[in-house]
C-alpha cells in the first residue's frame, strides 16, 4: 500500500472515514480533531496528499497557510477563546503522528484548558556572533 493509501485524513476526504467539518474549499478540508484537546480544535489540511512540510512546495503551502486566518477568526468569533496556538509537527520526534501535512488551530482557554505547551528560553547559551554564525548556516540552504 501506498502512503496515500493508508493515510487516514485521505480516507477522510475520499468519504471513507467520518468528519466534522469545519470548512472546505476546492484546496483544504477542515476538521475538528478527534481528540478535541481543546473545544474546537481544529485540523486544516491540503486534499493533496503530501507528508509533510518537508515535502510540500511554496504554491501548495501558500494556499494551506492561506486558509488559516479564516478558519481562526471562525473559531474565535464562535468561541471567544483568550488565544489560540497555530501549530505543525513535521516528522515522528516533533510529534507527528498522521503523515499528511495538517495544521493545529488550538483554541486556548486558560493555563488550565487541557493544553501545555513547554519552551525552555537558552538564550544564555548563545553568543550574539553564535547566533549570527547559525544564521548565516541556515541562509546559505535556503533556494529561491
Amino acid at each position: 500500500m501506498t502512503q496515500k493509501e493508508e493515510c487516514i485524513f485521505c480516507k477522510i476526504l475520499d468519504g471513507e472515514i467520518p468528519s466534522a467539518k469545519v470548512y472546505e474549499d476546492e484546496e483544504v478540508y477542515a476538521f475538528l480533531d478527534i481528540s478535541q484537546v481543546t473545544k474546537g480544535h481544529t485540523l486544516i489540511i491540503p486534499k493533496h496528499h503530501t507528508k509533510d512540510i518537508y515535502h510540500t512546495d511554496a504554491a501548495l503551502a501558500e494556499k494551506v497557510f492561506a486558509r488559516v486566518p479564516k478558519v481562526a477568526n471562525a473559531i474565535k468569533a464562535t468561541y471567544s477563546p483568550v488565544g489560540l496556538n497555530v501549530l505543525n509537527n513535521n516528522e515522528e520526534p516533533a510529534g507527528q503522528s498522521v503523515f499528511h501535512l495538517h495544521i493545529h488551530l488550538l483554541p486556548r482557554y486558560g493555563k488550565h484548558d487541557g493544553f501545555n505547551l513547554k519552551w525552555e528560553v537558552q538564550a544564555d547559551d548563545y553568543t550574539p556572533e553564535d547566533l549570527q554564525q547559525i544564521a548565516s548556516a541556515i541562509s546559505q540552504n535556503i533556494s529561491n
